[in-house]
């Protein structure tokens, strides 16, 4: 059984990269697969979401995942990143960026205690 949160903190701008879901699936101890679907409006190498990261509640990064190229005809779209999350954090929250706007104001709040089975579907 996949558990659904929503959780959303922030308010997003025209124009900025939008967090679409973000499913966790626990491979081992403190072990997580992450895929998280973005969309955005990408328009070439000048304007295109080119990062997403997972931090903890203060804001320390605990993984990132770097966009190496625009994603003009594939939206929304999800890339996976590996991450090392300590049994001792049980919230993070997933930001996302693109190249004109920065960091979205809008993140991605997750509660690891949520998690169902060792895998988590959180949407906005």
């Amino acid at each position: 059984m996949i558990a659904f949160v929503i959780a959303t903190t922030g308010q997003s701008h025209a124009g900025e990269v939008s967090i679409e879901a973000a499913n966790f699936r626990n491979t081992g101890a403190e072990q997580w697969s992450v895929n998280t679907t973005l969309k955005h409006a990408d328009t070439g190498w000048d304007h295109y979401a080119d990062n997403w990261r997972i931090v903890d509640e203060n804001g320390k990064v605990i993984g990132e995942r770097v966009l190496q190229h625009p994603h003009v005809d594939e939206q929304p779209f999800t890339r996976s990143l590996s991450v090392n999350i300590p049994t001792s954090i049980t919230t993070v929250f997933i930001e996302a960026h693109d190249k004109k706007h920065g960091w979205t104001s809008r993140r991605l709040k997750v509660d690891l205690n949520m998690a169902k089975d060792g895998r988590l579907t959180v949407r906005p």
